[in-house]
């Protein structure tokens, strides 16, 4: 009898491959997180309103070296490649409940931290100022953020703190449901950190509870980042849209 063909199976079933090196893994997170603190740093002294993007964009290039150099591809990192049509159309169900689930979280956290009193507590950075001073009826200024929404907090911060850390985690550390905790908080306390500088204390918890929402969501999508990426830029583009138009929401 002839011997059984093994019919490769498609990417979106196959498990994240093994990431080689692991006894260094820890040493490269710590270059890549210097590297988002010393550029944010730099890039203050530049521009202080756009420093957040400027960071981002070099510490996604420094993650592609790494990236390269482990032989791995960006789908490793949830961009992975959507086959079917009807595999397109499930991302628009997944998109709107990424919408639904950080507008919630952000409203819920918000009153939750007024019901507790956390927001009358004079804790916020005396640097926390007001980024989108000027928005209001500047069309150009609006595009610009609009584009910022888009390519650095849409796809930038998604794949660097949702594909990049929560993979980086899993490698250090063994197997265990207190690793998948780990791979979802530790981002997200992250991702509220850098926050900090302009939202001051109530939006980096804001932005942290967020990031626990987002990275929960990232494991239900079986680490497709698409929806998510667009979810987040679409909040984003919203809260622009308003600050535009001079809505009161």
């Amino acid at each position: 009898m002839p011997e059984p063909v093994n019919i490769p199976r498609p990417a979106e079933d196959r498990p994240p491959p093994p990431q080689s090196g692991h006894r260094f893994l820890i040493p490269e997170l710590i270059v890549v997180i210097a590297c988002v603190v010393l550029t944010k740093l730099f890039f203050d002294q530049v521009s202080w309103r756009f420093a957040g993007p400027m960071s981002m964009a070099s510490t996604i290039a420094v993650v592609f070296i790494f990236a390269r150099l482990r032989s791995e591809s960006w789908s490793d990192f949830g961009l992975r490649r959507i086959a079917g049509l009807k595999a397109y159309l499930w991302v628009i169900p997944q998109i709107l409940l990424g919408i639904f689930a950080i507008g919630a979280t952000a409203a819920a956290t918000n009153l939750g931290g007024e019901a507790l009193g956390w927001w009358t507590i004079d804790v916020d950075v005396p640097e926390a100022q007001d980024r989108f001073a000027g928005l209001e009826g500047n069309l150009n200024l609006y595009l610009l953020w609009v584009g910022i929404a888009i390519f650095s907090a849409g796809i930038g911060e998604e794949v660097f703190f949702r594909g990049y850390l929560m993979r980086r985690i899993e490698g250090i550390f063994s197997p265990s449901p207190f690793t998948t905790i780990l791979m979802v908080t530790l981002p997200a306390v992250m991702f509220g950190i850098v926050h900090f500088y302009y939202l001051g204390i109530r939006g980096a918890v804001t932005i942290t509870v967020i990031g626990i929402v987002i990275g929960s969501l990232y494991l239900l999508y079986r680490r497709n980042l698409w929806p998510l990426m667009a979810a987040h830029a679409l909040i984003d583009i919203i809260g622009l849209t308003a600050r535009y138009l001079d809505l009161d929401v």
